[in-house]
């Protein structure tokens, strides 16, 4: 469907699609890691609670977008008011779903930090594959909610924590790529 010439599912679903990936793969090294790593078994079952969370923003994501669009889609020559406030209230659910994702993807990605430090090292790639998913999860996801926060004139802290999400995802993803110190 992400193929289709449709509208939606979009970005937002492939962001999220990303991170349930980047948790997956968080998951499985842990679980791979519990000689080593004493919270393996936690870090395997919070990465399993964050890739169901972010399957289900795919689906979250492309409704939000399709109300959006409905949004817009509201005759032009009725009550301008009400059409505007219609639309600026779809933006605002349409921004807390990639706020949410580009949150969750964030916590993959420091997940997957804990596992690089002391996990398995047999699997470094996957875990290095978990935190670069979930970073790019996690900036795509922020943009998105940028655009939302622009088209809607919404409160720009919702930009600024969806910044915060892919910075800390970001710099979670530098530290398992950097390796063992």
């Amino acid at each position: 469907m992400l193929a289709a010439r449709e509208p939606a599912p979009g970005g937002g679903a492939a962001a999220a699609v990303t991170g349930a990936l980047a948790a997956a793969l968080v998951a499985m090294t842990a679980r791979f890691s519990d000689a080593r790593l004493p919270a393996a078994a936690e870090v395997a079952r919070q990465a399993d609670e964050l890739r169901a969370r972010l399957a289900g923003l795919a689906d979250r994501d492309a409704a939000a977008f399709r109300a959006v669009l409905d949004a817009y889609r509201l005759p032009r020559d009725g009550d301008r008011g009400e059409r505007r406030q219609r639309i600026t209230a779809a933006l605002h659910a349409a921004a807390l779903v990639p706020l949410e994702i580009a949150e969750s993807a964030a916590r993959v990605a420091e997940l997957a930090a804990g596992v690089a430090a002391g996990g398995n090292p047999n699997l470094r790639g996957d875990t290095i594959a978990g935190a670069r998913l979930a970073e790019a999860a996690a900036s795509s996801a922020a943009a998105l909610v940028d655009i939302n926060v622009t088209l809607g004139g919404l409160p720009a802290d919702l930009s600024a924590r969806a910044s915060r999400a892919a910075a800390a995802a970001s710099e979670a993803a530098a530290r398992v790529s950097a390796g063992p110190r």
